[in-house]
């Protein structure tokens, strides 16, 4: 089977005139998607008016004071604990000034004295610090342990 040339030539040209379709659908497509823009979601189709699209404006711009890094410090604070069924008992107390920090704190021993720390710190002299041990320590007695007594098994003769 052979073609003719008016015949193949005008196959040629249609499978031209076929590609230079395909190519302008296919511009013409996207050229009209992106005209659409967003199409929306997977909700169900509702009717009502849509709200134009708002547009925030700029922030505005808020200059903040300077912060002062280098601040006097100054506090004090004090706290305290009496639970004398846990026998948690202590206390606390701190106060600064400056570079010059004072404090105290105090609590209660597992052998029932009372420990309680005097603390200064400044840049002079540094960290120091008193221990006080107050009260009478007080050691329970040694429960008694029972000990097993084994005997030595009587001697047997057998004849």
């Amino acid at each position: 089977y052979k073609l003719t040339s008016a015949h193949q030539t005008s196959v040629t040209s249609d499978s031209y005139t076929m590609a230079a379709l395909t190519q302008m659908l296919c511009v013409l497509s996207v050229a009209v998607a992106a005209q659409a823009g967003y199409l929306g979601g997977y909700a169900a189709p509702a009717i009502g008016y849509a709200a134009p699209v708002a547009y925030a404006a700029p922030l505005p711009y808020v200059k903040h004071a300077p912060v002062d890094y280098y601040a006097h410090p100054k506090y004090a604070y004090n706290y305290g604990v009496k639970d004398y069924h846990t026998g948690d008992v202590k206390n606390q107390w701190e106060e600064r000034d400056g570079d010059v920090v004072k404090g105290e704190y105090s609590l209660v021993e597992a052998d029932g004295t009372i420990r309680t720390v005097t603390y200064t710190a400044d840049d002079h002299n540094g960290f120091n610090a008193v221990v006080h041990k107050t009260g009478h320590a007080v050691h329970p007695a040694p429960a008694p342990v029972h000990v097993p007594v084994y005997h030595a098994p009587a001697p047997y003769y057998h004849h």
